[in-house]
């Protein structure tokens, strides 16, 4: 997915609900982030092109609850609970995904497969 800031964002989509495993007062998610508007891009490994600001799951603890909802390693986060995670910092999106009062994380994501998938079927149809 290619981004141009400033642009609207097409992407192919998926929704992820994560339940917060509950450690004593802690609330665990399970992954860790990257990325942010105020981070540097040419650092993030998941940017094809190298500009991309956006914020991506760089690690997800095996058995966690992450994992148990289907999230992946490279998996960028687009939505979190209806938040537009787009074009935020990258402590604004760590608030956002470990709010103390939520219990239930839902993701709008997209990883590289979802598109090449979409591609592929709707390739098939043009055959046809």
């Amino acid at each position: 997915m290619s981004f141009i800031p400033g642009q609207p964002v097409t992407a192919v989509v998926q929704r992820i609900e994560i339940h917060k495993l509950r450690e004593r007062e802690h609330l665990i998610l399970g992954f860790s982030i990257g990325g942010g508007i105020d981070q540097d891009p040419m650092q993030n490994p998941y940017s094809e092109d190298k500009t991309d600001k956006g914020i991506y799951v760089t690690k997800v603890t095996p058995g966690g609850p992450a994992e148990a909802a289907g999230l992946k390693m490279g998996d960028k986060i687009m939505q979190v609970n209806g938040w537009d995670m787009t074009m935020v910092t990258h402590d604004q999106a760590r608030k956002r995904l470990t709010k103390k009062n939520e219990d239930v994380v839902r993701l709008l994501m997209t990883r590289k497969s979802l598109e090449e998938a979409v591609k592929c079927s709707m390739g098939g149809y043009a055959n046809r």
